[in-house]
């Protein structure tokens, strides 16, 4: 069962950040909104949690730097809202 979870987090990690490019690429979503940055930081938490049950280091690394790039992002728009 626990194999399953795990699979099924890191698919819907996988969907959240296709989502995510596919919305951006046909200009449904702009790259300056916080919905944007919501779905990649959401796919990098889903792939880092699916990447430290497979003890899969580099992609662990590249999802968690993902997140972090995100959050960023996002504290950058709020910031730019006030």
């Amino acid at each position: 069962m626990y194999d399953i979870v795990v699979t099924i987090i890191g698919w819907t990690g996988v969907a959240a950040y296709i989502i995510a490019y596919a919305m951006l690429s046909l200009g449904w979503v702009r790259a300056d909104k916080i919905n944007y940055h919501a779905l990649n930081a959401v796919g990098g938490v889903c792939l880092v949690i699916f990447s430290y049950a497979a003890a899969d280091t580099p992609n662990l690394f590249v999802n968690f730097i993902w997140i972090l790039i995100a959050g960023f992002s996002i504290t950058r728009i709020l910031k730019m809202r006030r």
